[in-house]
């Protein structure tokens, strides 16, 4: 068998590298965006794996064609980067598998799911890195590491010496298949790829080859009705104008601990067909979309048979999530750090929407370009900021923050450093401080 594989860029190198060493294949790898060194070149070229430019390469007869399916390439493509991966792994993986996809809260899904299911000893991918736990403690095997689908074969190998119960996978742009349960948070923000010519509801519909998918009721109604027959919909009822299959209802918000209703209604199971039923849960969630988080882990639990008990133990576990929504106290002033690589607009709303009946609050708002592939709309995130109560202060800064400024049509005041522009908030009589800030939580310059 030949195959062509496209983008070492983005997990292709580790695709390559897999299905070079199965019997009596060819690969050949395009690195289209040329970004590999030459060192990393000669360390993976073998009589079984080439290195080629893909417009003018001698071609074979039969070539199966892998490419990442935000790739625009202008030819016929048979598999995509996520189903490499199945083909891959589908019988090397012996434990169930959770995939989680969206346009936003996968971390945050898949760390709410890492407290739920600690019991069975779960392998963990997410944006944060690698980690398993081992029955006493957690073990990080990796950290810096991408949710491109090729990183679950690197993780799945990276814990080949630990006794793996289930595993739980962060993944972008939809799933490999591999799951027995899929999650879609939300298609929060249907951003355009490949060159324009397809969009983030079409490649994340890829969870759909799961056996099962929990998804968001809003997502689902307006994308993916068709895929009813295999799928639990999950949502706060006053979201939905259908009631979703797990609705969360008599929902009391607190910065502390949220309680809230779960009512199940002809909810799918592996392996107990439909259920029913109501219980009662309180955890980290602050906010509608924090909820909506929840939801999505407490679904996928369900789904795979976890008992109320453990749902409920592992909620209380849950603590929020550095780098995402996460509270402290400096000197008496309450403070709201939404710090977030992803950062965009609809996160800016819900952010800003968890203060609005909060007293003296001022709101810190910047950070910084290039941190994703996705840059954030400076209009209409400037249209989201003149829309807070003039009594509220607005602070700005770094460089979104710069530019963002010359489009408010309201007061607000800019600084240069994002401690600095903490400082100045604490110091305006303002007992809650939302932090908004577009950048890694792990840049400790900007701690």
């Amino acid at each position: 068998m030949d195959y062509l594989v496209v983008d070492m860029t983005h997990g292709g190198l580790i695709i390559a590298s897999e299905l070079s060493k199965l019997p009596e294949t060819h690969v050949y790898a395009w690195d289209i965006y040329r970004t590999l060194d030459e060192s990393i070149i000669e360390k993976y070229s073998s009589s079984s794996l080439e290195f080629v430019d893909g417009n003018c390469f001698k071609e074979p007869k039969e070539l199966t064609v892998v490419s990442p399916i935000h790739c625009n390439l202008q030819r016929h493509v048979d598999m995509t980067h996520h189903d490499a991966v199945k083909f891959i792994l589908n019988h090397k993986i012996n434990v169930p598998v959770v995939e989680v996809t969206g346009v936003k809260g996968k971390t945050s899904v898949v760390w709410i799911l890492k407290e739920i299911l600690k019991h069975k000893k779960p392998l963990v991918l997410s944006s944060l890195g690698v980690e398993v736990f081992d029955g006493t403690k957690w073990v990080k095997l990796k950290g810096n590491i991408s949710i491109t689908p090729a990183s679950i074969v690197e993780a799945w190998k990276l814990a080949e010496n630990y006794e793996i119960g289930i595993c739980i996978f962060e993944t972008s742009l939809g799933g490999t298949g591999l799951a027995d349960v899929g999650v879609l948070t939300n298609i929060a923000e249907n951003y355009s790829i490949a060159g324009n010519s397809s969009n983030a509801s079409k490649a994340k519909s890829q969870i759909f080859k799961s056996k099962m998918v929990a998804c968001d009721q809003e997502s689902f109604d307006s994308k993916y009705i068709k895929y009813k027959e295999n799928t639990n919909t999950f949502g706060i009822l006053n979201n939905s104008k259908i009631i979703p299959d797990l609705t969360a209802t008599n929902i009391k918000y607190s910065f502390d601990k949220t309680d809230f209703d779960v009512q199940l209604s002809h909810f799918k199971t592996i392996s107990s067909g439909l259920i029913e039923g109501t219980f009662k849960l309180n955890t980290f969630a602050p906010a509608p979309i924090h909820v909506n988080n929840v939801l999505a882990a407490v679904s996928a639990s369900v789904m795979l048979g976890i008992s109320e008990e453990k749902i409920k133990t592992g909620l209380l576990q849950f603590k929020g999530l550095n780098g995402r929504t996460t509270i402290k106290e400096l000197n008496g002033v309450r403070i709201v750090e939404e710090i977030n690589p992803g950062l965009n607009v609809t996160a800016v709303k819900e952010a800003i929407k968890m203060m609005e009946n909060i007293d003296d609050v001022a709101v810190v708002f910047g950070g910084r370009y290039g941190v994703t592939c996705e840059e954030i709309d400076e209009n209409s995130v400037s249209q989201v900021l003149n829309g807070i109560n003039e009594d509220t202060k607005l602070i700005l800064v770094d460089e979104l923050g710069k530019n963002v400024n010359k489009l408010l049509k309201r007061n607000s005041i800019y600084y240069n450093n994002l401690k600095d522009a903490v400082n100045y908030a604490s110091k305006t009589n303002s007992h809650n401080i939302l932090v908004v800030y577009r950048s890694n939580y792990s840049d400790l310059e900007k701690r």
